[in-house]
């Protein structure tokens, strides 16, 4: 199957947390990192997620944010460093690459933003992802 999401990091479940409705799973990154993914209750049960299973975490490209420096007092539990590899701006969007350790992120911001964060190649930037914005799919 074919998806037009754009950033699709291979990983491998560390722990799954199961709550009434909801569950958090907490998902070791290819390149170490730790990303949390909070998905329905039912959603955790249909995959199996257990510690040990491989997983792809799922991330629409309009649901990253960028930051060019350490951001202190956020809900946001994701939180990948990288740096900025390339740029597409249109007259109101833009589209930034961003390598990561172990993959490659898309965030699609606004122009405005891009101007303003002063993003080109090169730029270290933090990707911002919350948690409820993770989907996942069971490897294959």
């Amino acid at each position: 199957m074919s998806l037009s999401i754009r950033n699709q990091l291979p990983g491998t479940v560390t722990a799954v947390t199961p709550g009434e409705a909801m569950a958090t799973v907490r998902v070791r990154l290819t390149g170490g990192q730790a990303l949390t993914a909070a998905i329905t209750r039912e959603a955790a049960d249909d995959l199996g997620l257990t510690p040990g299973t491989a997983v792809r975490a799922l991330v629409k490209s309009t649901e990253v944010s960028l930051a060019t420096a350490g951001v202190e007092g956020l809900s946001i539990r994701n939180r990948l460093p990288g740096t900025v590899t390339g740029i597409a701006t249109g007259d109101a969007m833009a589209s930034v690459r961003v390598t990561v350790e172990g993959g490659e992120l898309t965030a699609a911001i606004t122009r405005d933003a891009a101007d303003d964060l002063a993003l080109s190649a090169g730029t270290p930037v933090v990707a911002l992802i919350k948690s409820t914005e993770v989907s996942l799919a069971a490897a294959e």
